[in-house]
């Protein structure tokens, strides 16, 4: 247990000692939130859908948790190319403690970056039903974080060189976030639209958010959790299972 709260704490050091990586992390977020929360506002409220900031401010919030908890677990790569990684594997401790450990760190950085943006959101005008829903909210984003967090593991290890990264942010991270009705209601859309949205983990990641704090909700918050506590559980063993066969 000692190894997975050093490897915690590492990840989180490293991520406050960052300041660059901080500032520059934030660039994506706040550019969707001001361009578009603000541009696309009249429209939003024009339709009928009240404000868009409201509602857009949520799925920012869930996409900077994506983000930043995938980049976290593909990190592994650099750990393998600078040599870090091999250093930790062999130390003797199970190789599920040290993933849990990163996986962890990881999922505590993207939980920080959501809460800086949910900071920012409240400047630019957001705001929640109520202070109450903030555990309920903040419970949520740990979820979402620990669910990319591991996925960010699984393709990390499955990964043996930083050539597969351009591939993955534009085949995976990117559709997940643009199908998970960050942006867009999820009501009306077309079928296929539809059922890409409901196999997105990030669409109840986001509906959960976006129910604690505005009260606004699709699936509801039950289902919400629910799946991601599945997925989370699925992607944490697969995540294991990957680690555990690291080649050095």
């Amino acid at each position: 247990m000692r190894v997975i709260y050093i490897l915690w704490l590492r990840e989180v050091k490293k991520y406050l000692r960052s300041r660059t990586q901080v500032v520059a992390s934030l660039g994506s977020p706040l550019m969707y939130l001001c361009v578009l929360g603000f541009g696309l506002g009249p429209v939003f409220q024009k339709a009928g859908e009240g404000s868009y900031l409201q509602f857009m401010a949520p799925g920012v919030i869930g996409m900077t948790v994506l983000f930043t908890s995938m980049f976290s677990g593909i990190a592994l790569l650099w750990d393998r190319q600078f040599g870090f990684l091999k250093e930790t594997l062999v130390a003797p401790v199970p190789r599920l403690w040290i993933m849990m450990g990163r996986t962890l760190g990881g999922a505590t950085v993207a939980m920080l970056q959501g809460l800086l943006i949910f900071v920012f959101c409240l400047v630019a005008g957001f705001r929640p039903v109520g202070l109450l829903v903030l555990p309920l909210a903040v419970s949520i984003m740990a979820l979402i974080a620990v669910v990319f967090a591991a996925l960010g593991t699984v393709i990390g290890s499955s990964l043996k060189d930083m050539q597969g990264f351009q591939l993955v942010m534009n085949f995976l991270v990117m559709p997940i976030f643009f199908l998970s009705g960050a942006l867009y209601p999820l009501t009306n859309l077309p079928k296929p639209l539809a059922v890409l949205t409901r196999v997105d983990p990030l669409t109840y990641g986001v509906d959960g958010v976006r129910a604690a704090l505005t009260g606004v909700t699709h699936f509801g918050i039950p289902l919400d959790v629910a799946v991601l506590i599945a997925v989370a559980m699925v992607l944490m063993s697969a995540g294991a299972w990957r680690f555990s066969r690291i080649e050095i």
